[in-house]
């Protein structure tokens, strides 16, 4: 039974009432931005090798992406986010392409 838990002592005990449950953390969005030099290639593979996509779900987020402007990478928690987006940003800049990755509230 939740808010219970066994005492050897005394048998079954409640949680006291003030103890607070652990709130799900705020999640963002990690958003690919289109542009007209980034390759294909590049976006599909970076969409694999960061945000650990299948390579169809990662050709599929790409079109979407090429098609629309604009599409989400993944959804998560701000530091996870944070960490992606600057993998993506620095990936970007030592292949010489200027692919856009940023991110919003959910």
């Amino acid at each position: 039974m939740a808010g219970r838990f066994e005492d050897e002592e005394q048998g079954v005990v409640t949680r006291p009432k003030n103890e607070r449950k652990l709130a799900r953390p705020p999640m963002w969005k990690v958003l690919i931005h289109n542009d007209d030099y980034t390759t294909r290639e590049f976006v599909v593979w970076v969409l694999e090798g960061v945000f650990r996509h299948s390579e169809a779900d990662a050709t599929q987020i790409m079109l979407h992406v090429h098609n629309r402007g604009m599409g989400v990478a993944g959804v998560y928690p701000h530091d996870v986010a944070e960490t992606k987006v600057e993998k993506v940003r620095a990936l970007a800049k030592e292949n010489e392409f200027p692919l856009l990755c940023t991110m919003e509230p959910e």
